[in-house]
């Protein structure tokens, strides 16, 4: 008899929202906005009306009809799924604020055309947009918790695919360790990047090993729809057993290289936020604990898991590296 052992971090998929249920939440917006409901002044409206403005138009991103896509069932959690009114207007993107309400500013952010440059040590370096990058990808839904280092939380369907897909297409040379990204850098339309005690552009870097792991993914959708600009539109990286600094979004350039990159925060305060940032409850940030986090929308704290939760996964590529601190920062 074949018997299956759960994972600390399934739950039966019928407590997972189901897709079609917030893929009809998009239908129903779209009739309360055709009928002139969002317009009319009626309590609630305003917050649909807000989430429907956060999202690209089709004529602005043609990516539109490759979503919704089959979701991966392999990737559970034990949360239900953040609202995505929440998730869509609580965001961390530097370029465009420090502060957590950055959704409408980042609007400004031009995502057609988008290059992305492949470099480095691979086989031939090459410049491709994002469109035909899609087109080669095979693209799935993945639901990730997502642990920010500031102890919050969110649990979210993301479409894209495996980041290993991507390494698979660049063939790397052997020498080839690390994996760097590089978001845009354009302070025309993100004032945040005129603030030079910055170091821009955004600098993010996995190892190889990580960056071909299963869980490591390159998001470029969310609740079945293109991801917003808020969010890191049109690529941003997702790895859940990290803390959310690592996760650059609007990725432009991705680069393997034999040394290891310096990141983005590293630069900034390496003691506080280091190359790994792994997440582990035992090991606290210099100003904060890391043990519970508020879960985004519920006002509730919760214990956070080693890893995020996702230790069944990622465990292994730390084995040896477990007692040092900075592994987690």
């Amino acid at each position: 008899m074949f018997i299956k052992k759960k994972r600390g971090w399934e739950i039966p998929d019928a407590q997972v929202t189901d897709e079609s249920v917030y893929l009809n939440r998009r239908h129903v917006i779209r009739g309360l906005a055709a009928s002139g409901f969002l317009a009319s002044g009626i309590s609630g409206a305003s917050p649909l009306f807000h989430s429907r403005q956060s999202w690209a138009s089709p004529s602005e991103d043609p990516s539109a009809v490759l979503y919704p896509v089959k979701r991966n069932e392999r990737y559970t959690v034990d949360r239900p799924l953040t609202d995505e009114e929440d998730a869509i207007t609580y965001n961390n993107f530097y370029e465009f604020g420090s502060h957590k309400k950055i959704s409408d500013a980042a609007q400004a952010l031009k995502i057609r055309p988008w290059m992305v440059k492949i470099d480095g040590l691979v086989e031939k370096e090459q410049e491709i947009d994002i469109d035909t990058l899609l087109k080669k990808m095979p693209l799935e839904e993945r639901v990730y918790r997502h642990r920010c280092v500031e102890a919050w939380s969110m649990t979210v369907p993301y479409s894209g695919f495996a980041l290993k897909d991507l390494v698979a297409y660049a063939k790397p040379l052997s020498k080839a360790k690390y994996l760097r990204m590089e978001t845009f850098k354009d302070d025309t339309m993100a004032p945040g990047q005129r603030q030079f005690w910055y170091p821009w552009p955004y600098v993010e870097g996995l190892t190889l090993a990580e960056a071909t792991n299963d869980l490591s993914f390159i998001a470029t959708g969310l609740y079945g729809k293109p991801i917003p600009k808020q969010n890191g539109a049109p690529l941003r990286l997702a790895v859940p057993w990290k803390y959310g600094f690592k996760h650059i979004k609007s990725i432009v350039r991705f680069t393997f290289t034999e040394e290891r990159p310096v990141s983005f925060w590293e630069e900034i305060q390496s003691s506080e936020y280091g190359f790994w940032a792994n997440v582990n409850p035992e090991v606290a940030h210099p100003r904060w604990s890391q043990a519970t986090e508020e879960v985004l929308g519920t006002g509730k704290r919760v214990p956070t898991l080693p890893y995020n939760g996702y230790g069944e996964f990622v465990a292994d590529l730390y084995k040896g590296m477990e007692g040092q601190e900075t592994l987690y920062r």
